[in-house]
């Protein structure tokens, strides 16, 4: 598969970032099939963006908002467009977006856009990218059980990267693209058949524990109604957190909840969460992702000192194994946590300064920052690969 990284700064006059585009694209040899992943600015008009190279390009573009932006060539780039085309002889890509998503539609709708996108496609699906909204309300679908939904229709086989999109943090200016459509909390996914074997890196930064320890006593899903039989809010108040507003992702995106998953086949995986609002009717708090009922919570401390090395160390994992892997990738796709964003204050660019001037040059590679990510994890006990839907990490996928 080959593909080409475009970036453009300009955001304002959508014909002259087109044409900035068109020019880094002029010499790209597209091959039988492509596809394009886009990441943009809040105040992009995507809609006029995509009126513009939708003649010139015939092919599907997918994409989404992103706080800020990584690309191969430049490192950290704080606004803008960047693109990833994607185009290969021997790979096909389908895809297809859901209409507004909530915790009563998500599945069917997920469903349905899923098996639309996959009947287009000669051969089964052997990759997963997929964008979609975060939680910011309790209606809205977890991140957890939107990769639940789209791996139980790759019959927990098919392995599935993306992110959720993001602002600059009002919450409210985050979109997702599929070619000409647009939603706030859609679900957009590129279905990848034929010729790709993908490898995946996922890693965060928290470290040592904080001196909040509880079992989640009642939880349903996201939200945890108690923990050690007293209500979240109030064992907030005991440990001395604020909990004056309902909407707190923006005051909490520095405090990682960790709880452990078991999973059916017996690995133990730890994950992250973010709390994104507080119901003071109920008492209870509002995750990104699932709290399982009768699971540990605890509080992490982000070792902001430890966000660099550990970006680091993830381009040595990927980096090692495709210099022994027979087949040749050339691209990347990373995605990495607002929080971590917040964590660098000053040194915003210093995830993307990590590889700058490491990478091969036939290597493409973009990145966004996100309100969650997906990205696989390998069980230690079983060696099984699962999906999960994290916070605070920072995930590559290599093709």
């Amino acid at each position: 598969m080959k593909s080409i990284e475009l970036y453009t700064e300009e955001i304002d006059d959508i014909e002259e970032a087109v044409k900035e585009i068109l020019t880094q694209a002029k010499d790209f040899e597209f091959k039988k099939n492509s596809m394009a992943i886009l990441f943009a600015d809040e105040d992009l008009d995507y809609e006029e963006l995509y009126k513009h190279l939708s003649r010139e390009w015939s092919f599907p573009i997918i994409g989404c908002t992103a706080l800020a932006m990584l690309t191969g060539a430049r490192g950290y780039v704080p606004s803008g467009i960047a693109i990833l085309i994607l185009s290969a002889d021997d790979c096909e890509f389908s895809v297809g977006m859901t209409e507004e998503l909530n915790v009563n539609n998500f599945k069917e709708e997920i469903k349905k856009t899923y098996q639309q996108a996959q009947s287009k496609l000669s051969s089964r699906e052997k990759l997963v990218i997929s964008y979609g909204g975060g939680v910011m309300e309790e209606e809205d679908a977890p991140g957890n059980e939107i990769v639940k939904a789209l791996t139980a229709l790759g019959n927990r086989e098919i392995p599935l990267f993306g992110a959720c999109a993001s602002d600059g943090f009002s919450f409210e200016n985050f979109h997702v693209f599929c070619n000409g459509e647009i939603t706030r909390k859609g679900q957009v996914m590129a279905l990848i058949a034929g010729n790709v074997n993908p490898h995946f890196v996922s890693i965060n930064s928290v470290g040592d524990r904080a001196s909040f320890l509880y079992e989640i006593t009642k939880a349903k899903s996201n939200i945890v109604y108690e923990v050690g039989n007293t209500p979240f809010i109030e064992a907030m108040k005991k440990e001395g957190m604020q909990v004056e507003k309902t909407n707190v992702l923006g005051d909490y995106i520095l405090t990682p909840f960790v709880v452990t998953m078991e999973m059916p086949e017996g690995d133990k995986i730890e994950v992250t969460r973010n709390l994104s609002m507080l119901n003071h009717e109920t008492g209870a708090g509002v995750f990104m992702g699932n709290m399982p009922q009768g699971t540990t919570i605890n509080i992490g401390i982000l070792n902001r000192g430890e966000l660099k090395s550990t970006v680091e160390e993830a381009f040595d994992i990927i980096l090692k194994e495709l210099a022994k892997s027979e087949s040749k990738y050339e691209t990347l796709l990373c995605s990495s946590c607002c929080a971590r964003f917040v964590g660098l204050a000053n040194n915003t660019s210093q995830e993307g300064d990590t590889y700058l001037g490491r990478l091969p040059k036939h290597i493409s590679l973009i990145g966004m920052y996100g309100y969650g990510e997906y990205c696989p994890v390998t069980g230690k006990e079983t060696g099984r690969r699962y999906n999960m839907f994290h916070n605070f990490t920072f995930t590559i996928l290599a093709l």
